[in-house]
């Protein structure tokens, strides 16, 4: 299949609380950043994928497996590194991995020889050896993503993988899910740090308060974050803005008879003609990627925060 997962009218509530709705999407093979702010949804859209909790409305399938149905089929092909930590009191590194490719199905001696293995991956030394609650926040994101991968999975959720951690360890957890892109591995990149998801993704889902606003390949997004303009305008202000929003130029910001918009030169020169406008002022405007998702999960009257 092309795809890792297809999501189709997915909808979650807790009582009233909505916390996805109507949810349709889909994620390609390689390593897809799933983007928001905190509370967007994406903790809850991975239980989902992982069979660990139902949806109210709407299907989900991983590698077109239904994951409310056959929870554990899909779980025999995903790893997953959750947001928060699920270690043993007591156990060492070592054990602690090994227990969870028993987990998976590993026998008692592939499954030592696979932690290994991995822990070999994430740069774990002689430290593997030590209790796992003796560990640095930054080890214990890594000995999680150990855990991950320690049954052989065809796609990894990574829950907020870098969270908590200095500038060194971040870049290293980063080079490490990079490598398993290049090394063929699927990835789901769940996080709230647009610069972590810039760096490691090839794709983008963003997610805000349960909805998505935002879907598709980042360098196109990267393409269509710098065709912007600041257009100056004299005349019926009201019927410029109708032609544009009718032409699909989205307007990002108007104050007074200046407007940013979002759009080629031409399609605005055509909108002003349309309106009868008189065009006293284009120029492009460079707008950066983080402009781009703002504009996607800001809504009006909101504050930035």
């Amino acid at each position: 299949m092309d795809s890792v997962v297809e999501v189709s009218g997915l909808g979650k509530r807790f009582g009233s609380v909505r916390a996805l709705t109507d949810l349709h999407m889909t994620i390609p093979k390689g390593i897809t950043g799933l983007l928001g702010p905190n509370g967007a949804g994406k903790s809850t859209l991975l239980r989902i994928l992982l069979g660990l909790m139902r949806p109210s409305t709407g299907t989900a399938k991983v590698f077109g497996t239904n994951v409310t149905r056959y929870g554990r089929r899909v779980r025999r092909r995903v790893g997953y590194m959750p947001e928060d930590d699920c270690h043993i009191p007591g156990l060492s590194a070592v054990e602690y991995v090994a227990f969870c490719g028993q987990l998976d199905g590993l026998d008692s001696t592939l499954a030592k020889q696979r932690a290994h293995l991995v822990l070999d991956y994430v740069g774990m030394d002689e430290e593997r050896y030590r209790p796992v609650h003796t560990y640095s926040v930054g080890m214990r994101q890594r000995i999680k993503l150990a855990q991950a991968l320690v049954g052989g999975p065809e796609v990894v959720f990574l829950d907020e993988p870098t969270a908590g951690m200095d500038p060194a360890g971040r870049a290293r957890m980063l080079g490490l899910v990079t490598d398993l892109g290049t090394c063929g591995m699927n990835v789901v990149f769940s996080s709230h740090l647009l610069h972590d998801v810039e760096q490691v993704c090839r794709h983008v889902v963003v997610l805000d308060h349960g909805h998505m606003v935002l879907s598709g390949n980042l360098k196109e997004l990267r393409r269509a974050s710098q065709e912007a303009h600041s257009v100056k305008v004299r005349g019926n202000l009201d019927d410029f803005a109708a032609k544009l929003s009718a032409r699909g130029c989205e307007i990002l910001s108007h104050e007074g008879e200046t407007f940013q918009v979002s759009g080629s030169s031409d399609c605005i020169v055509a909108c002003a003609a349309e309106a009868g406008v008189q065009l006293r002022g284009l120029q492009p405007v460079r707008r950066s990627l983080q402009d781009v998702f703002f504009q996607a999960v800001h809504r009006p009257g909101e504050e930035a925060s």
